[in-house]
């Protein structure tokens, strides 16, 4: 099933109210965990189903220095996380992105708002270059957020993640600041 076709049954209609971005704490568990075991949101994931909230807070605990977890938060509701993670070494100019939202929350600007924060603090505070992701190739609406925001496709990664049953190839992109 394409993601296309796991478009949530119930959209919320009109506009969104304000959207705050922010650090994640581990007492975001609860939240992101709940969120994460949405079929539509695990569908573009590694992550496995029935991630427990006491995994979700491990995760979170365990956060790197070089790594920065954010959350979007809309009426006390967590509705999408992002993190960034610098590589290292000689690959110190490069960070890698991973993103979620929320299955009823697809579509009204919450993938936008967390994309803008990430690329700012790459760009603006950490002077990284290149900002890389996978995305699985039926994701079309993440592909499209990700162009719109200056990634480009650079390859194929065949039988990149097993899904529901089935290999799903990815496509690896980039930003490249210069």
């Amino acid at each position: 099933m394409s993601f296309e076709e796991q478009e949530p049954a119930k959209r919320r209609s009109g506009k969104i109210g304000a959207v705050e971005i922010r650090a994640s704490h581990p007492s975001d568990a609860e939240g992101i965990a709940a969120m994460a075991n949405l079929p539509g949101f695990r569908a573009g994931t590694l992550r496995l189903p029935f991630q427990s909230v006491e995994e979700t807070r491990q995760w979170l605990e365990k956060s790197s220095p070089n790594s920065i977890g954010l959350v979007a938060v809309l009426d006390g509701q967590i509705v999408g996380n992002a993190g960034l993670k610098r590589l290292a070494g000689r690959r110190i100019h490069s960070g890698s992105i991973g993103m979620g939202v929320h299955d009823d929350f697809t579509g009204c600007g919450i993938g936008s708002a967390l994309l803008a924060a990430i690329i700012d603090t790459a760009d603006n505070w950490l002077a990284i270059k290149r900002l890389e992701l996978t995305v699985y190739i039926d994701n079309a609406p993440a592909i499209r957020l990700y162009e719109k925001f200056g990634f480009e496709t650079e390859g194929r990664l065949r039988a990149f993640g097993f899904r529901n049953g089935e290999y799903v190839d990815a496509l690896a992109m980039a930003r490249l600041k210069f």
